[in-house]
């Protein structure tokens, strides 16, 4: 045999072996700022990583969870990588349909805030890596704030929310003093306004899995909700999640926003926003006189479904991706104030990161989120802005749905309840929660 057939022989050998040959695979992931990022900082993962590539599958937040779950449920392996939160984690973890994650010591999983990191396990295992994690806060124009006269508190209420909101409209200059989640999804509207609802003393069901749409404290936080948007909102908020919403504060529009607090970077990054100068951080609103803040609990995690057959390849990509190395790869070519938030302790103990203006409130925000204790009165579920049963996707985009069609005017805010209530005890009945 000559050199070259030999050589080309043991090339053969080598890939037959696994240990050259090039491995691909898909990830599916959420089409926000931070894992857009991460696809063109992926030069540096393969000068680590030659024998890996990755195709990405990027998707608006709500596409993203149908695709998703279909995938999962079948074990299709239409994916090797997704993008989930703390809501599908546990509920796919127990049914079999997520690969446990077994990481390096290096990895140093106890260094994931402690709320973050229960979040994303089932019986004490990681099953996803948090690319980051969130609360919700107040985001807001302090040169529109100070124009009106009023200063924002640490902790406002919506009676301070709905005052401010007012002063700062201005529709002929194309100002609207708020903007919120319009958009029907039980990741979009549902998220805000089940988080909201808290605030005010709601939930979703008493302790026996009754629905409670039809009380007080959920007409109150309705009410509230459709006041603010119809009179200081943008015109076409119910087609607004959180995407449109960033678009909308970055361009001036928005007075206040209340939403994730991932967004704090991109509305202070003057490349992006024309008012990175003059952005304010306060927690999210509360009701006065009920001892519940209406901030949310959230992690955009990446987890290996179950039916990949690249699953060693796929979780060498999920350790880099949510690794401390990436943080800083970020840090560098991006700055601090760019880096994921939300993850891990060691982030919020760098002087470095300390100096960025929002990072004390998303900690003090996510620290504050009590997802076994939501609201006031005891319910039977976990989580702050769903409820954690598998039955939620399709209840919370239904009810989604309702609360979206009563901002656009199709139908009144009672009647939105009315018909939540209805087709929520429906369900819940199908599904043998109620007896």
């Amino acid at each position: 045999m000559n050199v070259r057939a030999l050589m080309g022989a043991c090339a053969l050998g080598l890939i037959a072996g696994g240990a050259m040959a090039e491995t691909t695979i898909t990830v599916a992931t959420v089409n926000n700022g931070d894992m857009i990022r991460m696809q063109g900082m992926m030069g540096d993962f393969y000068k680590l990583h030659p024998d890996i590539k990755v195709k990405w599958v990027t998707m608006e937040e709500n596409v993203l969870r149908q695709k998703v779950t279909t995938d999962v449920a079948t074990k299709a392996g239409q994916y090797d990588v997704m993008t989930i939160g703390t809501y599908e984690v546990p509920i796919w973890a127990k049914q079999g349909w997520l690969v446990p994650l077994k990481f390096p010591a290096s990895y140093d999983v106890n260094d994931l805030l402690p709320a973050i990191r229960k979040g994303l396990s089932y019986k004490g295992t990681l099953y996803a890596a948090p690319f980051y994690g969130e609360s919700s806060m107040t985001m807001y124009r302090t040169d529109l704030m100070k124009k009106a006269g009023l200063t924002m508190p640490e902790k406002p209420t919506w009676a301070f929310i709905k005052k401010a909101a007012k002063a700062m409209t201005d529709k002929k200059d194309g100002i609207y003093g708020i903007c919120l989640r319009g958009k029907a999804g039980w990741g979009e509207n549902i998220a805000l306004i089940t988080a909201m609802s808290n605030s005010f003393g709601a939930r979703w069901f008493n302790e026996k899995w009754q629905p409670q749409f039809d009380t007080k404290p959920w007409k109150e936080t309705l009410a509230t909700y459709l006041d603010l948007m119809k009179n200081y909102g943008p015109p076409g908020a119910s087609s607004n999640g959180f995407n449109e919403n960033l678009a909308l504060f970055q361009q001036g529009k928005c007075g206040m926003w209340i939403d994730a607090t991932v967004a704090a970077s991109f509305v202070t990054n003057p490349k992006d926003s024309k008012v990175a100068k003059d952005v304010g951080f306060a927690m999210a609103p509360h009701k006065q006189g009920v001892d519940k803040d209406g901030n949310w609990l959230w992690s955009w995690a990446l987890a290996i479904p179950a039916g990949t057959k690249k699953a060693k390849a796929a979780e060498t990509f999920v350790e880099w991706a949510t690794s401390k190395e990436y943080t800083e790869l970020v840090a560098k070519k991006d700055g601090w104030a760019n880096v994921p938030p939300g993850t891990r302790t060691s982030l919020y103990k760098n002087p470095d990161y300390a100096k960025v203006p929002f990072a004390e409130m998303t900690l003090k925000s996510i620290e504050k989120a009590d997802p076994e204790h939501p609201t006031v009165k005891p319910v039977p579920y976990v989580g702050v802005q769903f409820v954690a049963i598998p039955e939620f996707q399709g209840l919370g985009t239904a009810v989604g749905q309702q609360f979206s069609a009563a901002l656009a005017g199709r139908e009144t805010g009672a009647q939105a309840l009315k018909n939540a209530q209805a087709l929520t005890t429906r369900e819940m009945s199908k599904a043998g929660y109620i007896k």
